[in-house]
């Protein structure tokens, strides 16, 4: 959805709150499509702090369907935050700052695009069904958390593979 920012910059110490859907069911990051399960309406606050200048602020909740790092298992995973960004006319009409402002198009802002970024920042580094989830077998794909897999896990040093060599040898 595009906003426009025209009234925000005409106006002096002019501030204005918008409820914004975000509409898109999927966010895909690296090539992976993840789900949104859920989503609350984002309300946006623009501000004429003077001088031509302007501040984009919110509010975002989202849940996103993602698989645990150790086991794959699909988890749900909310998103909450805030973001702030602060925009001025001259970094409008600038052509070296256009990749910075990616989400304004002239004085439009365009919703989705920012909202796509924060949530890139805003990703979780690390993804768990469980803080003590055990994973899957290296050997055999067996989910560890439901049992053990008989499988022999002893991985040996492999700086000490000469050594065993030398015992092997004799």
């Amino acid at each position: 959805m595009l906003l426009n920012l025209t009234d925000i910059f005409t106006s002096e110490q002019k501030t204005v709150e918008k409820q914004v859907d975000y509409e898109p069911d999927s966010y895909i990051r690296s090539g992976e499509t993840y789900e949104i399960t859920c989503k609350e309406p984002v309300v946006f606050r623009l501000a004429n702090t003077g001088k031509g200048k302007a501040v984009i602020s919110g509010h975002m909740d989202l849940t996103l369907s993602m698989v645990c790092d150790r086991c794959l298992k699909p988890v749900p995973v909310p998103l909450s935050f805030d973001f702030e960004e602060h925009i001025s006319e001259d970094m409008l009409n600038d052509p070296d700052d256009a990749d910075e402002f990616f989400y304004m198009e002239g004085y439009k802002l365009d919703t989705e695009k920012l909202l796509g970024n924060e949530i890139l920042i805003n990703w979780p580094p690390k993804v768990l069904c469980k803080e003590d989830c055990k994973g899957i077998c290296k050997k055999c794909g067996k989910d560890l958390n439901l049992g053990d897999c008989g499988c022999d896990d002893f991985v040996p040093d492999p700086r000490m593979a000469v050594i065993k060599d030398i015992f092997n040898a004799g």
